[in-house]
């Protein structure tokens, strides 16, 4: 049963709306807009929940290694909370994931100035990116899963980018716990786009304690150095002898704390390993399991980098979802996505988006033990 009558929620939602989907209100915001939560849960008791502000994932559950349901991402549980000050909580990320140097780029010849939300620099798509603004929602029935579709037209000139941008967010669990988020996404006039999914994962506990011990695999043997500013340097650098080694599994903090330039300059991991395999079907790219609970999340998709941050914040900075302090690094991000600044060095892979073409970009999360 959902929890709200439909008849009132916005674009009239079905009332045969499928039994392992559910709807309840989850807060109002100062400007009196409404935001719903949807639940989305598969035949084996795991269930993921994503709010229409942001495009969030809230809450995923999914079983340990005794079976027992627990949570593995970083979140809150009042609007209330996501309204104030934390680090991109399971966000959508739009327009630009990461960093754009300056602020600014250049697209057919003419400099577009962007908000510069990070010191000079441009970060996730700005003061108000897709991670702050209300999408609608569109419940489907998929063949295999239940399915949540968020949309949402960010306007010509929003936070400096051009053309008027049709999004849609696709959000499906499937009966094995995979967590698939579909992205599509059309323009009127060129404009550059990189999305992503910024979930930070714990797979021990939800983030009570740090992901240390969780050992991680990266199907990469490069990746992008970082100056101070958490900016792309440039050409990429063997993995091969560094702390940016993952290509076996190996313990996330095991080389942390190594007096190696990239790590004081990321504080942490804040990098993006370049992987191997790009295809129109999701690949492999990550695996991190965690020795506690015995959890395992592998990552496909059809991006060509992952970002992974370590969440390198002081213990006291952000709070959690019973209200207490995060500890440090109390979540991993793996944030399959292009290289960051990609608009400002043509060497990487191209984040230009025509009128008449349709972005697409599919990234899984799987879970097992």
């Amino acid at each position: 049963m959902l929890s709200l009558d439909l008849a009132g929620l916005r674009g009239g939602l079905a009332s045969d709306m499928p039994s392992n989907l559910t709807i309840t209100e989850f807060g109002t915001s100062a400007d009196g807009r409404r935001a719903d939560l949807y639940t989305i849960r598969n035949e084996r008791g795991a269930e993921v929940k994503i709010t229409n502000y942001g495009g969030i994932v809230t809450s995923i559950k999914v079983p340990d290694r005794h079976g027992q349901l627990g949570e593995v991402v970083l979140g809150f549980d009042s609007l209330r909370e996501y309204l104030g000050a934390h680090p991109c909580y399971g966000a959508t990320i739009g327009r630009y994931a990461n960093r754009i140097a300056k602020a600014r780029f250049l697209l057919s010849g003419r400099e577009y100035r962007l908000a510069a939300n990070d010191g000079s620099n441009h970060l996730h798509g700005g003061y108000k990116g897709f991670d702050k603004v209300f999408w609608e929602p569109d419940p489907l029935l998929a063949e295999e899963s239940s399915a949540l579709r968020l949309r949402y037209l960010s306007i010509d000139g929003e936070e400096g980018y051009p053309g008027n941008l049709s999004v849609s967010v696709t959000f499906s669990l499937s009966e094995d716990n995979a967590l698939k988020i579909d992205y599509a996404a059309t323009t009127d006039e060129t404009t550059i786009l990189n999305l992503t999914n910024h979930s930070y994962f714990n797979l021990t506990d939800g983030g009570s304690s740090d992901i240390l011990d969780h050992e991680l695999r990266i199907e990469a043997d490069y990746y992008l150095p970082i100056d101070r500013e958490a900016l792309p340097c440039g050409a990429v650098r063997e993995v091969a002898g560094t702390a940016f080694d993952f290509r076996r599994s190996t313990a996330i903090g095991l080389r942390i704390a190594d007096k190696d330039e990239q790590l004081l300059f990321g504080e942490g991991y804040n990098h993006l390993w370049v992987l191997r395999d790009t295809e129109e079907t999701p690949a492999h790219a990550a695996t991190v399991s965690d020795p506690k609970s015995g959890r395992i999340v592998e990552l496909f998709t059809t991006e060509p980098g992952v970002q992974l941050f370590t969440a390198n914040f002081p213990a006291n900075m952000f709070r959690g979802r019973d209200g207490s302090f995060c500890p440090s690094r109390g979540g991993f991000c793996l944030e399959a996505q292009h290289c960051p600044d990609s608009p400002n060095h043509p060497e990487y892979p191209s984040t230009v988006l025509n009128p008449g073409e349709i972005y697409r970009q599919t990234t899984i999360y799987r879970f097992s033990v």
